[in-house]
């Protein structure tokens, strides 16, 4: 039979070691996870029959602040590493107001590697403290203090020194190894940017001007939608408009979760099982190919990760039939 005493020094043990494990696991994810950097693998079947295999890197999430020289190094090296066909940029690149002298640092080895890209909040707005809390309430609101990021500078260097087309609220189109891409986007839909009203009329524009159309004989194009937020209407819009895969970003996974277990957080409205990987986004009978990606970076003031490690993702197009998957 426990005494007084007793009972109290068991609870004040328990404490204690309650204490000690979560002082180890805000340890681990501050100063060994987050940057624990990865690459994931992913394979989908998109292509026309016969079609060579077309490597894909998806970044997201850099959140770049121009000290954080080994997220920057790393990423450079994956332009060696990987050796991607195309590139698919889905937003929130800058974590500091020189968050582009850092970028450049990042992405420099990729000029002249076909791209695409689309900004989130965090390329328009720097970061600022907010009680993390706060997520498990709902989608973050519009930073009210929040230093004002050079966007435009950005987009040129995307543009002009790497080459890439910029998809926000936009379509284009690129052929590669023998298969014809078209791309559609929206601008950030965390801030409710995104003009899904406007996403019909660009694709029909893309379609009726896009230079194959003189060569009628090739393989159908594949559509691949491109959003930085992966909120439900932008997805049933992408898969209504005919996407077979989907690139997004902006969960970053959850950032802190439990291991085994779907996202705490998403801050968002996509189901917590989907915040992060490979999965198929059903809408109005039809199916699209979803790859979220956890991110590279997080915000200055929130810089941890756990049992959710900073990731890129390989994701391999090649030729198949996508109705068994």
């Amino acid at each position: 039979m426990l005494t007084g005493s007793s009972t109290g020094r068991a609870a004040a043990t328990a404490l204690g070691v309650a204490a000690a494990a979560a002082a180890a696991a805000l340890a681990w994810g501050t100063l060994v996870e987050r940057n624990r950097f990865q690459v994931r693998h992913e394979v989908v079947p998109v292509l026309a029959p016969g079609a060579r295999p077309i490597t894909v890197l998806h970044l997201s999430d850099l959140h770049v602040a121009p000290w954080q020289k080994r997220k920057q190094e790393w990423v450079a090296s994956l332009a060696r590493i990987v050796e991607p066909d195309l590139v698919i940029d889905t937003g929130d690149n800058l974590g500091h107001e020189q968050g582009l002298e850092g970028l450049r640092r990042a992405l420099d080895p990729f000029a002249g590697v076909p791209g695409v890209f689309v900004n989130g909040s965090n390329d328009y707005f720097g970061p600022q403290f907010k009680n993390p809390l706060n997520y498990f309430r709902g989608p973050s609101a519009r930073p009210d203090k929040a230093a004002t990021l050079d966007t435009d500078a950005m987009e040129r260097y995307f543009e002009d020194r790497l080459g890439w087309l910029n998809l926000n609220n936009r379509a284009r189109a690129i052929e590669l190894r023998g298969s014809r891409l078209e791309f559609f986007g929206v601008n950030d839909a965390h801030r409710r940017w995104d003009r899904l009203d406007r996403l019909p009329g660009v694709i029909e524009e893309l379609r009726e001007n896009v230079g194959w159309q003189d060569a009628p004989a090739g393989p159908d194009p594949v559509s691949i939608g491109v959003t930085h937020a992966p909120y439900r209407r932008v997805l049933d819009s992408f898969v209504t408009n005919g996407a077979d895969v989907i690139f997004a970003g902006h969960t970053h996974g959850g950032q802190v979760r439990i291991p085994g277990r779907p996202a705490l957080v998403t801050n968002c409205d996509i189901p917590p099982e989907q915040a992060s990987g490979l999965s198929l986004w059903r809408h109005a009978r039809r199916t699209a190919f979803l790859n979220v990606s956890a991110g590279l970076g997080t915000s200055i003031y929130a810089p941890v990760r756990f049992a959710c490690p900073p990731e890129a993702v390989v994701v391999t197009l090649v030729a198949g039939d996508s109705d068994g998957w």
